[in-house]
């Protein structure tokens, strides 16, 4: 397959869809896909859908410990027919009409024959091709969201030449997962999911799928990393690998040793659009629950606790007089949303749930996600150094994410009005300091009003109009509060205060030091 030289120039390291889309122009695959190209307008990498051929990898052992030569040919002859080309036909939108009336004349004349002025436009297609797999003998097949998204008609072609019409059965965004479904006249090659979870970095893997529309093209290569988090949304932790996947081989899978699906893979890590060895496949548990629930009802359905959190750093826990750094803190509580039915309280650590530990923010995000609306869950929480169990009837997710909005007793006036701690000036919330700062009604603690540049709260982020609703797990609605708060925390030894900031960041919980 040839392609134009200005398709491999690249500066900017591009998070690629691993589909190869073809705007406008289609090329039978016996001639070639001709691929879009632009030229890139920065040279910092950065993650990028799917991928481009480089073969950097480590050879795999010469031989077996019985002397055999090493291959993956039998591996390959058994999952390789249930790996299909998924190709998806999109019909654009005409552009929008062009004002030719400041043209001169010639040029306007010459516009409208041959531009959009004059005669009619015909419809517009784009193809894009990526990757799937067969997980289900009747004709169910996974892929990327990415890769069929707004798709007008999807075709499936399998490697002993045959071909479907593929019908959509129901697409999640957030983790970039789809199912379709074909209808055959007998079972089709299918392949199963492993438990990724046994996955450990090092272990030996195969990817398969369609780069370029280059049908069943497999590479290989060993696990890279786990648990990577490269910002695409809390839902997914990626399987990180080395083997070459390149654009097409989005939503294809990637292999054990055993010939079970490990993850699938999505994107990958590029300076040049090219393959460099660092690719990312969704992990297979997360592809299996979501398919299960896609094919059952067509969409996912996620738990919702009611809840902001974040990660338990070491400063929070030193504040709070522990050690250990796992869990989830609860920086606020929905009024009225399951945790607060429940007994939840803000500043709850959350070490497990139905007894499994929770290692951090993200990780109970998932575990949340994956409950279904309507069960019970057991939460092991730590609440003032002590540990309990709450059982919560999980709600289900909207998708306009509520703000916990917390109302106390106002005090001001006199000395109490204004005073100075932890390097900020501080105001109780009086009318007039609500109209400086914009502070709405409901709110209620010690507004800072100004933060010393070489504090700490000012290396947290901490700013003039942020409201501090409690210090050390206790309302304040005066400085006075503050300073005694401080104070009392300073006399146990802390070096660091736990302290509830409201801003425009959200509400959240920080470790400011004392001093």
């Amino acid at each position: 397959m040839q392609y134009p030289n200005s398709f491999f120039r690249g500066a900017r390291a591009r998070l690629l869809a691993a589909s190869s889309v073809a705007a406008l122009i289609v090329v039978g695959l016996g001639a070639g896909v001709m691929l879009p190209h632009s030229e890139p307008a920065a040279a910092k990498p950065q993650v990028v859908h799917v991928a481009m051929n480089v073969p950097t990898r480590s050879a795999p052992p010469r031989m077996l410990e019985n002397g055999a030569p090493f291959s993956f040919a039998d591996l390959v002859e058994r999952v390789s027919p249930a790996v299909v080309t998924v190709t998806v036909e999109e019909q654009l939108q005409q552009s929008a009409s062009v004002d030719t009336s400041q043209l001169p004349e010639p040029f306007r004349d010459f516009f409208n024959q041959f531009g959009q002025g004059g005669g009619q436009q015909q419809p517009r297609k784009a193809i894009s091709m990526g990757s799937g797999f067969v997980v289900d003998r009747s004709g169910f097949i996974v892929t990327n969201n990415h890769v069929v998204e707004n798709g007008k008609k999807i075709t499936v072609k399998f490697p002993d030449g045959r071909e479907f019409d593929a019908r959509l059965v129901g697409t999640d965004k957030l983790t970039d997962i789809a199912v379709l479904k074909i209808k055959s006249e007998r079972p089709l090659p299918s392949v199963e999911f492993a438990d990724d979870r046994q996955v450990r970095v090092g272990d030996w893997v195969i990817a398969v799928g369609n780069p370029f529309g280059l049908s069943n093209t497999v590479t290989a290569g060993i696990v890279s990393s786990i648990g990577r988090d490269i910002g695409n949304g809390p839902y997914t932790d990626f399987i990180q690998i080395d083997a070459s996947i390149n654009r097409g081989n989005s939503g294809g899978p990637t292999f054990d040793l055993q010939g079970k699906v490990i993850g699938m893979n999505t994107m990958i890590f590029s300076p040049s659009g090219g393959s460099v060895g660092i690719g990312f496949a969704i992990p297979s548990s997360t592809v299996r629950e979501i398919v299960s629930q896609l094919e059952a009802h067509g969409k996912v359905s996620r738990g919702w606790l009611g809840v902001s959190i974040q990660a338990m750093t070491p400063e929070l826990a030193a504040s709070m007089g522990s050690k250990e750094t796992k869990g989830a803190i609860v920086a606020s509580v929905v009024p009225g949303g399951p945790a607060a039915k429940a007994g939840l309280h803000q500043g709850d650590v959350v070490l497990a749930v139905n007894g499994k530990s929770v290692e951090d923010n993200r990780d109970l995000t998932r575990r949340v996600a994956m409950l279904s609306a309507g069960s019970s869950a057991t939460f092991t929480i730590n609440r003032d150094g002590q540990q309990r169990n709450v059982t919560v009837t999980i709600g289900s997710r909207k998708e306009d994410l509520q703000v916990a909005s917390n109302s106390g007793p106002q005090k001001n006036g006199g000395a109490e009005a204004t005073g100075e701690a932890l390097g900020l000036g501080l105001a109780a919330v009086t009318p007039e300091v609500r109209r400086t700062f914009g502070l709405e009604g409901d709110v209620s603690g010690v507004v800072v009003t100004k933060v010393d540049p070489n504090s700490d709260a000012a290396d947290k982020s901490i700013e003039a109009g942020d409201v501090i609703e409690q210090v050390a797990d206790q309302a304040v609605h005066t400085p006075k509060d503050v300073q005694a708060r401080v104070a009392a925390a300073k006399s146990q030894g802390r070096k660091s205060v736990l302290v509830l900031v409201t801003g425009q960041a959200g509400q959240r919980f920080v470790a400011l030091k004392i001093g």
